[in-house]
């Protein structure tokens, strides 16, 4: 898979990816601009200048008419605002590229930020903001955060909360914008059935005339430290929902691979063992599921599970029991498995337009490298078992469980106490 790079005179970067066989081409704009970034009184000022870029330009007076441009020719346009990055992205058929590398443009350089719009759209978001804590499956998640990362921006919600939110003004909006959406913090990435050299004259005239100083500093470093290991929220729930979490590896260290994979191994798929042993064998659960999170210089693995109120300790030791089977040696046989599943995912997901642009664009504001999907597979077919092992040795230490809980649970110290491997 061959990227093509470019960086405009304003420092905006360009990757392609030629892919003739397809009739799409997908637009991913990344901005090195997140939650991390922000400071207490900021918190979701990133999510919510994401909001605003879609309430209308001098261009495109009105949301509908900026959705309209897009799905009146079958497009999908849409954004995201995360810890580290902000993505806005578009995926048309070929004939419409031009129309949507205008449309990304003009929402991205050109978005009204009239004030009636910013008030609007703030109680939009604090309607979101509810929405979230209504639910305990993300709610959970956010205690998870909390106790992870614990007074830094990382353990707060990307939304922000009702006190922030209510108190971001237009002034704080426009500089922060001057202060993070800058050119030489953005890449442009392209897939499709698209050129280098055609594209490169159609981007630099959409965004050439783009300038900015330098970026408004960096954001505050994560130092691992003695935190909280237990996090409960008790409400009235049908389910009690669970995540047990532990402080993983950064997104550039060298074991990240060998991390991936045996979480693959704990709790990614059907055949997994969280799946296999907490839902299938002993019925404890309908959804189960292990993941991952790699940041710049921070990372964890969390479990999650939605289980019968009366049943969450036994859950918890079972949950626990599996964590500490990964000391043990994997098989040659499972780990041939998760390593097939692993690069399987990937090739299938190089199929989609939009998922070439997100990898090139990706990994390119993150790291300022793109490796290859098959640099990755090699990765990781040199992978052992004793990585792996080593690897599980290393991160899965009793210490640094967390758990967080959300529903009508009562007794914190009983939790606390299963804490144990």
């Amino acid at each position: 898979m061959l990227f093509e790079k470019t960086t405009l005179n304003n420092g905006l970067r360009l990757i392609t990816h030629a892919m003739p066989h397809t009739r799409s081409v997908s637009i991913c704009i990344f901005l090195a601009v997140g939650s991390r970034y922000e400071t207490g009184a900021e918190a979701g000022i990133s999510h919510f200048i994401e909001h605003l870029c879609f309430k209308g330009t001098p261009k495109r007076a009105t949301p509908k008419d900026i959705a309209a441009a897009i799905e009146g020719v079958g497009g999908i346009l849409n954004a995201a605002a995360d810890r580290e990055l902000t993505l806005y992205w578009c995926k048309v058929a070929q004939p419409h590229f031009l129309l949507a590398l205008d449309v990304l443009a003009d929402i991205l350089l050109n978005s009204k930020l009239d004030p009636a719009d910013i008030e609007r759209e703030r109680q939009v978001i604090i309607e979101e903001i509810h929405a979230i804590k209504d639910s305990p499956y993300q709610r959970v998640s956010m205690l998870t955060d909390e106790l992870l990362w614990p007074d830094h921006p990382l353990g707060r919600d990307v939304a922000g909360n009702e006190e922030s939110v209510l108190s971001i003004t237009q002034d704080m909006i426009t500089g922060f914008l001057a202060g993070r959406y800058l050119p030489a913090s953005t890449v442009v990435a392209i897939a499709g059935d698209i050129q280098h050299e055609g594209v490169v004259g159609a981007v630099n005239e959409a965004f050439g005339g783009w300038s900015g100083q330098q970026p408004a500093g960096g954001y505050l470093a994560h130092e691992e430290r003695p935190n909280p290991r237990l996090g409960m929220e008790v409400r009235d729930t049908e389910q009690t929902h669970l995540c047990l979490a532990l402080p993983g590896l950064p997104l550039l260290h060298p074991k990240r691979y060998a991390l991936d994979l045996l979480n693959t191994i704990l709790g990614e798929g059907m055949s997994s063992r969280l799946f296999v042993e907490i839902r299938d064998n002993l019925g404890l659960a309908y959804s189960i599921h292990s993941y991952v999170e790699h940041l710049h210089d921070t990372g964890a693995m969390i479990i999650y599970a939605g289980v019968e109120h009366e049943k969450l300790p036994v859950a918890i030791k079972a949950i626990l029991e599996q964590l500490a089977s990964l000391y043990k040696p994997v098989s040659n046989s499972e780990l041939t498995k998760v390593k097939e599943l692993s690069k399987g995912r990937l090739l299938l997901r190089m199929e989609d337009s939009r998922s070439v642009a997100g990898w090139a664009g990706g990994q390119e504001i993150l790291t300022n490298r793109i490796l290859s999907v098959d640099q990755v597979v090699s990765i990781i077919d040199a992978i052992t078992a004793e990585q792996v092992v080593e690897v599980a040795q290393e991160l899965i230490v009793e210490d640094r469980l967390r758990l967080a809980v959300v529903g009508p649970v009562k007794d914190g110290d009983e939790l606390k106490g299963l804490l144990r491997l």
